[in-house]
This record gives structure tokens, C-alpha cells and sequence, in this order.
């Protein structure tokens, strides 16, 4: 069984694997709360659409201090990387470029369009709460919107947050999984 490893342990095998972080070159794995590394694959063009759109919505309505695939460190779920994440400015002062934020920033951002990560949306929300987050939204694989709390599901964005997205990026409904997914 694998040891649950501490921050400062999980920041130096990150900077192992990722070796490439000062020269730009964005090709980054995830690691697990036990430091095994998942990878992280690269969007593809339809999700980097979407995900830069949220982005640029996100700095409209509550400023111009968001980043796109930032890696974070939850205290539960390794290392991690949101597709968008926001915080006030004075929470990026000090911060090492070159390593993941130590904290899980006010608000993160998955977009599941595409991605394998389905499977664990619940655990990366969770993490991302537990850590520090104020909010997360989770964009679906049909385009649906959703935003959580400490206190699970929201009605609304405490932060204010509408996300408006083109729906030709997106995976169409068959009508029986229209229950299904409204269940």
C-alpha cells in the first residue's frame, strides 16, 4: 500500500517529472495523493476553445487575475491541475512560478469536455473545497454548467459567475440520456 506523501514530498517528485516548467513547455502530469504520477493530457482544440472562453469570462465579471492549467496542491487529492483557476491578487504575490501553488485558489475550473476525468470529478471538487477553494464549477461533457460550494451543488455562483458557452463545442444528447443525465 502507498504512503499518503506530504506536500514538500509531492512538490519535489512534481518538479521531477516535470522537469520542463522553466522553459515554457506546458506538457505536465498530475500526481496522486501517494505521488504517482497521472498524466495530464493536452486539451484538445474544441475543450481549449471552451475552457479559454470560461477563462475569459471568468476575468469580465470578476477580474484579470484567472490562469489556465495552473497546477495546485489539494490536501487530499495530490497535486492537480484545474483548467481555470481564480484568486484576489494578493494571493499570487509570493508565489513560485516554477511550482504549484501551494493552496487551492477561491475558484477552479474542469472542463470535462473530452477528458477521461469523468471518473473522479467528485474527488477533484472535493479536494479543491477542502483545500481552500471558495467555489468550483464543472463544465459538462453536454455543456451543463454547475457550480459547488462547501455545502454541495449551488443554485448560483456565490462570486457572481455566469458562464454563457457556444453550444457547437459540445457532445449533443441522445434523447433516452437526457433523463439520465437530468436525474
Amino acid at each position: 500500500m502507498s504512503t499518503l506523501l506530504e506536500r514538500d514530498g509531492l512538490v519535489a517528485k512534481w518538479r521531477r517529472i516535470n522537469p520542463n516548467m522553466e522553459s515554457g513547455l506546458r506538457k505536465m502530469c498530475e500526481l496522486n495523493k501517494h505521488g504517482v504520477a497521472v498524466p495530464h493530457p493536452h486539451p484538445s482544440a474544441r475543450r481549449q476553445i471552451v475552457l479559454t472562453d470560461a477563462y475569459c469570462q471568468i476575468t469580465e465579471q470578476i477580474g484579470h487575475v484567472a490562469a489556465m492549467a495552473v497546477a495546485v496542491t489539494t490536501p487530499s487529492f495530490g497535486i492537480r491541475i484545474p483548467d481555470v483557476v481564480w484568486m484576489p491578487p494578493d494571493h499570487w504575490e509570493g508565489i513560485d512560478r516554477d511550482a504549484p501553488v501551494p493552496f487551492v485558489p477561491t475558484l477552479c475550473v474542469e472542463v470535462l469536455l473530452d477528458r477521461d476525468t469523468p471518473l473522479d470529478i467528485d474527488l477533484r471538487v472535493g479536494a479543491y473545497l477542502e483545500g481552500g477553494a471558495r467555489e468550483v464549477v464543472v463544465v459538462g461533457q453536454y455543456g451543463q454548467v454547475q457550480f459547488w460550494g462547501a455545502n454541495g451543488l449551488l443554485q448560483a455562483s456565490t462570486l457572481g459567475i455566469t458562464l454563457s458557452l457556444d453550444r457547437m463545442y459540445f457532445d449533443e444528447l441522445a434523447p433516452s440520456s437526457v433523463q439520465d443525465v437530468c436525474r
